[in-house]
């Protein structure tokens, strides 16, 4: 385990020396933070008119969280692309499959760095609600649960992007790759909605049909169960393709 630690450091590094870690920290703060300035703008006045159907928490966590997965959609295939490419491009991917460290630990440690990027974004995503905690009274609960659901979603976004950053050399291709998986994994939640055979089936495959729930502030643990199983499975997916490489 001590090589995890030791890659998944070498790789948080990496990933906040590099600018393009800070200006996505940056773009996302500003597009969510302005969302919710909407928001709160938008809560004042319903409750100035009297229209309180709707406590804080559900208004501004719920609404401000669902416009964040489609932004970490768009952001996450960017941080992910280079972790395999770019070392297969430079050619340090053969210096790292041939190092003492086994596979799984260097799959972990990547995916670990990344995630070390992820807590510092959920922190600042986090930062908003809870910024209206000393003059309201915020469901914490509620804002916990959709929290935990982006945290979620965001694993499943980087274990997918891993394993595409692991099939090519081009970092762009990698990125261009990623969305299209996590937008068809997405999408595929319209096919329950049909009449047609496996209907539920798409619907339980779905990225978004199993966050909507944790988005309103209702924690089912199928949903986690889910969600790390997806993270799991793309991770033993790239586990796999790098040992076809090594071979």
């Amino acid at each position: 385990m001590s090589n995890v630690f030791v890659i998944a450091r070498h790789e948080l590094k990496r990933i906040f020396v590099s600018p393009l870690a800070w200006a996505v920290l940056a773009v996302v703060q500003l597009i969510l933070g302005f969302v919710f300035i909407n928001l709160l703008i938008d809560y004042a006045r319903n409750a100035e008119y009297g229209d309180q159907f709707t406590g804080v928490a559900d208004y501004m966590g719920g609404a401000l969280y669902g416009f964040a997965t489609i932004v970490l959609l768009l952001v996450m295939p960017l941080m992910t692309m280079r972790l395999f490419s770019e070392e297969r491009k430079s050619g340090s991917l053969t210096l790292l499959l041939s190092s003492p460290a086994s596979l799984t630990e260097v799959v972990l440690g990547k995916y670990l760095g990344l995630v070390g990027f992820m807590l510092a974004l959920l922190a600042l995503l986090a930062a908003m609600p809870l910024s209206l905690l000393p003059g309201t009274d915020l469901d914490l609960g509620r804002i916990g649960a959709g929290l935990l659901g982006v945290f979620l979603i965001m694993l499943a976004f980087g274990a997918a992007g891993l394993f595409v950053s692991s099939l090519t050399r081009e970092p762009t291709i990698a990125a261009v790759g990623s969305f299209g998986l996590l937008l068809l994994v997405w999408l595929i939640q319209i096919l329950s909605y049909q009449d047609i055979p496996f209907a539920e089936v798409f619907g339980y495959l779905s990225l978004i049909g199993h966050y909507e729930d944790l988005r309103r502030g209702l924690f089912d643990s199928s949903d986690v169960v889910y969600y790390l199983l997806f993270t799991a499975l793309f991770l033993w997916l790239t586990v796999q393709r790098l040992d076809l490489e090594r071979n």
